[in-house]
């Protein structure tokens, strides 16, 4: 699927120095038909000027939204100007496009009947302004609340939000409406029966976290050939040539991140970011700051890409270079009719929320799945609507007729973020959300993700083998938790701890307590391997037990030697649990571009949080779960800068082994002077 075409999806006119960011409407949105989605069949001589086009009516909606935002005191004064200044003209350029769509599927093929009848556009009401929270708690305004803007014009967002506009650090959202407690989420929907003939196997692929940085704003399965097709940015992993130009051979001969390199498929998805202020690499950047999408990138603490069989009998390879996108970026104006990613946390993975982001306790980390369609039309590798060659299962597990079951992809992806501090619109602990098209305002409702299939023939096969043995294989098939993530396992421990955590989301929610919630969020979780657990708080009460027990030794000052040498080790695994902080102590000026989940730890840090390092002790390798413990040392907890301390440290160990120096000490000044006594 080799595209020529070459263009940008954004018109190089906003103002110098990234001052062209998405300015918002008090609680308003364009809402235009997805021509994209109307398009059923186009033939293949015309996709290219299709794609383009298609990529020029999203451009246009883009624009539009930030006349409308930059327009906001002028549509006050007069209700008529959103309409006569805004929305009208963008209906004549949307009919022009129609129009030159039109002539290319003419000129290809069948003439399209009704495309005509979708160039209308309204603004309607977001819903951002007035929303309430999801929980019941104050705060849906975020009235003038965000942090600054990441450093794109300095204004921060206090006057949108004061004006009602959409939230967030841009001011396209999110607010607290779009977030609830995950204790409150409704069960995940039941799996399937399993019939005899059901495929029970699962193949895992390991293809990192997206630690190389590799980001774009491109799409190439929905608009290849287009520059900024998708107007917000994407993790990439697996694949590292994927971008709006790569040509299917280029997919083909392009180095790989997955374990197994027989295994070049791209994998993408939006980027997660907190909405802390940071200036990122993209922060004047089409698909960036210029079109809303503001924060600090956060790299996933891990990522499971599973392939699972179907209920009911066997599957069947995958083609190669099989396009498949999952959800709408666009459900928030189009409906949820196509929206599909689901939302949880570690330990409650049997309950699931779909329009909200998850609030989660302390010591459970955010969680983001996406089931990919697994029923193939048995010959095409993509569609004029990248949808219809592919198909959800029946209830029952069955495919539509005339499809075929091939190895489903179950993605899963965790963060290590803390819940938000709704009350007072992130300044404590910031604010997270997926990049959007700017018009989506960041709806938890609108992410995605996306495939490309191109996996070795040999080893689909040797994954289809797998499957349907009902064998548990692949490069990354030792992560037990992988297919339980998705299926019956992340149900299990959820639904043990689903009572405990009730209250405990307000810990996060409340505060990231002052400066240290945001510290506490990269401190508790990494510390405390999360990830596979989510039986996790008696987990952080032990490191909490044993750090006494490690402080014991220092008093028993001659025999102590040997039990503090000891120590240390019984503090490696709390040492290795942080990894990422080992490089803290100059994570200013060592950082990398890509933000990874550590670097919350290190925003903490640089929020002064460091005071607390000195009664951070014990609770703070404990990681926030010592918090639910009530215990005195609660908030130093929620320091990112006491795990360092803590956690093995030079200082520790010195502070253990001084009396056996001082000993040793004593012992060569007894030396000495014994031999002059003999000599005299």
């Amino acid at each position: 699927m080799a595209a020529n075409v070459y263009a940008s999806a954004t018109v190089d006119d906003a103002p110098a120095g990234g001052a062209g960011r998405a300015r918002v409407l008090g609680g308003a949105t364009i809402d235009c038909s997805d021509v994209a989605t109307r398009l059923t069949s186009v033939p293949e001589r015309a996709r290219p000027e299709v794609d383009k086009e298609l990529a020029a009516l999203d451009e246009q909606i883009a624009q539009a939204y930030r006349r409308l935002g930059e327009s906001a005191e002028a549509v006050r004064q007069d209700p008529g100007f959103a309409d006569e200044r805004i929305v009208e003209p963008l209906g004549e350029e949307r009919s022009a496009t129609l129009e030159r769509i039109v002539a290319a599927i003419d000129a290809a093929g069948d003439r399209p009947a009704g495309l005509e009848e979708l160039a209308d556009c309204t603004v309607r009401d977001s819903g951002n302004a007035s929303a309430p929270p999801a929980d019941g708690r104050n705060g849906g305004e975020q009235d003038g609340s965000g942090q600054d803007d990441g450093g794109q014009d300095g204004g921060g967002q206090d006057g949108e939000q004061g004006q009602g506009g959409n939230g967030g650090q841009a001011g396209n959202g999110p607010v607290a409406a779009d977030y609830a407690d995950i204790t409150g989420a409704p069960a995940a929907p039941a799996e399937p029966e399993r019939t005899e003939d059901a495929s029970r196997g699962t193949f895992t692929s390991s293809c990192g976290v997206n630690e190389n940085g590799l980001f774009n704003s491109d799409n190439v399965i929905a608009a290849p050939g287009v520059a900024n097709g998708a107007h917000h940015f994407h993790d990439y992993i697996g694949n590292q040539a994927t971008n709006a130009f790569s040509s299917d051979d280029d997919l083909a001969k392009a180095d790989t991140s997955c374990e197994d390199p027989g295994d070049r498929s791209s994998y993408y998805w939006p980027v997660l970011r907190l909405q802390n202020g940071t200036q990122e690499q993209d922060a004047a950047s089409p698909g960036g700051g210029i079109e809303g999408n503001a924060g600090e990138i956060v790299t996933p603490k891990e990522v499971t890409l599973t392939f699972v069989g179907n209920p009911r009998g066997e599957v069947t390879a995958m083609p190669r270079l099989l396009r498949i996108i999952t959800g709408d970026a666009k459900s928030f104006v189009n409906g949820p009719a196509n929206a599909n990613a689901s939302w949880s946390c570690t330990g409650f993975e049997d309950r699931q929320l779909k329009d909200k982001y998850p609030l989660c306790p302390q010591g459970s980390d955010v969680v983001r799945t996406f089931r990919f369609q697994s029923c193939w039309d048995g010959r095409n590798i993509d569609s004029a609507n990248h949808r219809t060659h592919m198909a959800f299962t029946a209830a029952d597990g069955s495919c539509p007729s005339g499809f075929r079951p091939v190895p489903q992809l179950v993605q899963r992806i965790v963060y290590d973020v803390d819940a938000p501090s709704l009350d007072d619109g992130g300044r404590t602990t910031p604010l997270f959300a997926v990049d959007s098209f700017p018009e989506q305002l960041h709806k938890p409702v609108t992410d995605h993700g996306d495939f490309i299939n191109v996996f070795d023939e040999d080893l689909m096969r040797e994954m289809v083998g797998c499957i349907n043995s009902g064998r548990t294989c692949g490069a990354g098939a030792d992560g037990g938790e992988q297919p339980g993530g998705e299926q019956p396992g992340g149900e299990e421990p959820g639904g043990e701890q689903s009572q405990e955590p009730t209250a405990a989301p307000e810990n996060p929610g409340d505060g990231g307590d002052g400066g240290d919630g945001e510290g506490g969020d990269a401190g508790e979780q990494p510390g405390g391997g999360r990830p596979e657990n989510p039986s996790e708080p008696p987990a952080t009460e032990q490191p909490a037990d044993e750090q006494p027990a490690d402080e014991q030794p220092a008093t028993e000052q001659p025999a102590d030697e040997e039990p503090a040498t000891e120590e240390p080790a019984t503090r490696e695994p709390a040492t290795e649990e942080p990894a990422g902080e080992s490089g803290a102590p100059g994570d200013g000026g060592d950082r990398p571009e890509v933000r990874v989940s550590p670097s919350a730890e290190e925003n903490t840090e640089a929020t002064g949080t460091g005071a607390d390092n000195g009664d951070g002790d014990n609770t703070g390798d404990a990681n926030a779960g010592n918090d639910d413990t009530g215990d005195g040392n609660g908030a130093p907890v929620d320091d990112g800068t006491e795990p360092q301390a803590v956690t093995g440290g030079l200082a520790e160990t010195g502070a253990q082994l001084w009396p056996a120096a001082a000993g040793a000490v004593l012992v060569t000044a007894g030396v000495v002077v014994l031999r002059r006594v003999r000599r005299t």
